[in-house]
């Protein structure tokens, strides 16, 4: 036995020594952020953002507004957090030759240009991922997409998010958050496009706005930006459960499915005559009429309940479940509660936004320039969206963290001269599959 273990001990291949040096030339970590700038290129965002945005500088600043957005954009594609990182990100001396570029602004710089920003400049932000999304569906489409979104109908679902700061920020406000009570935040309002899991319209609120403060104008920027010709339904929780809202969505002709938030549901609920849903044991459903209060007319009220147990005593009393929502939409009871289950989705995506793109994350002392750097984050998540629904197949259902690992993080070296520069990648790697179709789609589609 002694021998056999010597002979196995001498086949285990021997850990060689190995030396480092920093002496490697033309290397980067970030070979991926090239398919991403050419489909940038492609769609036009240098040229929309200086053109559209004006935060202009004097005549013979180094950097200009435009230039800021372009880095910070790129940079929390890669994972950024801080100006800092922002600023290490465009010092790869890669990314500097394939932009063009000689040198980058200090994370100081890039934080005085964001404060140049003002209300105009945060709504230019905001029209900008609208013109760059009807690009991109129009593409999508003509590529042989059926985008429902896009043809039809949209489902677009509505939340906010808490956004908690440390330290002294203007507009950061105590408000409502429930994982740090009595902390300062901000209080984002978002909607999505549930097909595609973009962001389609934003504002950057300060945290003690309640969480449907706004809804209504938030809405009519929404619905004026995506066109006629499709239905939008809306989906959101009980914080948006308000008349001005439905009444507002209803004069649009626009659909609705909105869980019903009222101190008097459970006695209003128990009133109702209920049945059981078919081949659902357990489980009962009711639709009716009512108007709130303070409503113009009655709306259409659907609800489900679920058997959980029986209190046995004096009497047998069942204990329910239940799950009532307002709608416009003629879907059974069941399928209304499972159309609603969907919007669950709605708050990965922000959490996709918030912490994988870290929207939010990168301050100044600042509102507005905190705003801007919000819009920045959108468009950075959205156009890692963009690219994910073009290239179709596997990438369309990652997440921006597992794009980010397996098609940006890609290890790189560039050669070549002046006139023509080659970025060389290793000959392997995983899901180089994906990254083929990537790169492809970003170099021959066309806007």
């Amino acid at each position: 036995m002694k021998n056999i273990s010597q002979r196995e001990q001498k086949k285990q291949p021997k850990v060689r020594t190995v030396k480092t040096a920093m002496t490697g030339k033309g290397l980067t970590i970030h070979a991926g952020l090239l398919p991403v700038m050419n489909f940038m290129n492609k769609l036009g965002f240098w040229n929309k953002v200086k053109n559209e945005v004006h935060a202009e500088r004097a005549p013979n600043a180094r950097y200009q507004f435009s230039d800021a957005v372009e880095m910070i954009v790129t940079g929390l594609m890669t994972g950024a957090t801080a100006m800092e990182h922002i600023a290490t990100v465009w010092s790869d001396e890669v990314l500097l030759r394939i932009r063009g570029w000689e040198t980058t602004p200090a994370a100081t710089t890039l934080g005085r240009i964001m404060k140049l920003a003002g209300h105009a400049n945060i709504t230019e932000l905001e029209s900008l991922v609208h013109s760059f999304r009807g690009r991109v569906w129009k593409r999508a489409v003509r590529s042989g997409q059926r985008l429902q979104s896009a043809l039809s109908c949209m489902w677009v679902d509505i939340d906010s998010t808490v956004d908690g700061v440390c330290g002294v920020q203007e507009g950061a406000q105590k408000g409502y958050n429930p994982k740090k009570k009595g902390q300062k935040a901000y209080h984002p309002l978002m909607a999505f496009a549930a097909e595609t899991r973009e962001v389609l319209h934003s504002w950057f609120r300060c945290g003690s706005a309640y969480t449907s403060n706004g809804v209504v104008a938030f809405m009519k920027e929404c619905l004026a930006r995506i066109g006629k010709g499709v239905k939008v339904i809306v989906r959101a929780d009980s914080g948006f459960f308000s008349g001005a809202f439905l009444s507002y969505l209803e004069a649009k002709g626009a659909g609705y499915l909105i869980k019903v938030k009222m101190k008097n549901l459970a006695r209003l609920l128990s009133q109702q005559a209920w049945t059981a849903i078919p081949d659902h044991p357990g489980w009962e459903q009711t639709i009716f009429q009512y108007r709130c209060t303070d409503w113009s007319c009655a709306r259409t009220f659907v609800a489900v309940r679920q058997l959980i147990r029986i209190e046995k005593g004096l009497f047998e009393l069942p204990v329910y479940d239940s799950f009532c929502y307002v709608t416009t939409e003629a879907f059974s009871p069941l399928e209304v509660h499972r159309r609603y289950g969907e919007r669950a989705t709605c708050e990965t995506w922000i959490e996709e936004c918030k912490s994988q793109m870290h929207a939010g994350t990168i301050r100044t002392s600042q509102f507005l320039a905190n705003a801007a750097l919000f819009q920045c984050a959108v468009l950075a998540y959205n156009i890692l969206r963009w690219m994910a629904l073009l290239t179709g197949g596997l990438v369309r259902h990652w997440e921006v963290k597992t794009i980010r690992l397996w098609l940006i993080r890609v290890a790189g070296k560039l050669t070549g001269g002046h006139r023509q520069l080659v970025l060389k990648l290793p000959k392997t790697f995983l899901h180089q599959a994906e990254w083929n179709v990537w790169e492809r789609m970003s170099a021959t589609v066309s806007f």
